[in-house]
């Protein structure tokens, strides 16, 4: 799984039929610092988020298997939005500079 962030909405009118009835955002790869990793990708919304969300996204095989139909050509999907994530010593909470030491 991958880190990434909501960063705006895909509008289509004409979708597969194995997407419809789906949402489409737009999402900036980040990497475990929240740090901007390449260019924003399209992805489906497999859980409501919304635009400012931190979320964990797959891709590839894996991204097409949260669809019901699973012989479909999604390559991201968004698979959880991140309330806080932990590293070592540190607890990053949903927003890159909220940053707090966890106590031992």
């Amino acid at each position: 799984m991958k880190f990434g962030k909501i960063i705006g909405n895909v509008v289509s009118t004409v979708k597969v039929e194995s997407f419809e009835g789906s949402r489409l955002l737009l999402i900036q790869p980040l990497d475990e610092n929240y740090e901007t990793v390449g260019l924003p990708i399209v992805g489906i919304d497999t859980i409501k988020a919304g635009v400012g969300d931190f979320i964990y996204y797959e891709i590839s095989r894996e991204a097409s298997r949260v669809i019901e139909n699973t012989m479909n050509p999604c390559d991201v999907a968004v698979m959880g939005i991140i309330d806080k994530k932990y590293v070592a010593e540190k607890q990053v909470i949903s927003k890159p500079h909220a940053v707090q030491k966890v106590k031992k």
